[in-house]
């Protein structure tokens, strides 16, 4: 099942068009991400991705490109969907805040879910993987950060 994250973006994006603010994308970079490292702090870059802040900007479901200008220089933008940690109007920070997770992170709860699949079938429901709790039938949310 395609993710929901590019929808919402793109959603967000556009609210802030029609109400005339400027959206901004709050990105945790790593190798994937493709930004100028000097306006990289603490491993986060907040970009401007408003109509008049980018060129050639294509909001896809598995990453966002543009060019835009970084202290008077243009600069080819590649972020992967995964990498958004947010999306808010400058005006008003209203907007949608998304849980990045780090690869080693991803592998970490990959392995947690391998073990928890080696459980007893008597174990309560809430010391279940989500997998696992899904699987019962019964609707499940998950919170989106």
């Amino acid at each position: 099942m395609k993710s929901t994250k590019p929808y919402l973006i793109r959603a967000i994006h556009e609210w802030c068009a029609d109400q005339g603010f400027t959206p901004y994308l709050a990105v945790k970079v790593d190798a994937t991400t493709r930004v100028p490292r000097e306006f990289v702090k603490d491993g986060e870059i907040v970009l401007n991705v408003g109509i008049e802040a980018t060129h050639q900007l294509q909001m896809g479901n598995e990453e966002i490109t543009f060019q835009a200008r970084f202290g008077g220089r243009a600069f080819p933008v590649v972020v992967p969907i995964e990498r958004v940690a947010a999306i808010y109007a400058s005006e008003n920070g209203e907007g949608m805040a998304f849980e990045v997770t780090d690869k080693v992170v991803a592998d970490a709860v990959a392995e947690d879910a391998a073990v928890q699949d080696k459980l007893p079938q008597d174990v309560p429901a809430e010391r279940r993987s989500p997998a696992e709790r899904r699987s019962s039938g019964k609707p499940f949310l998950t919170r989106v950060k």
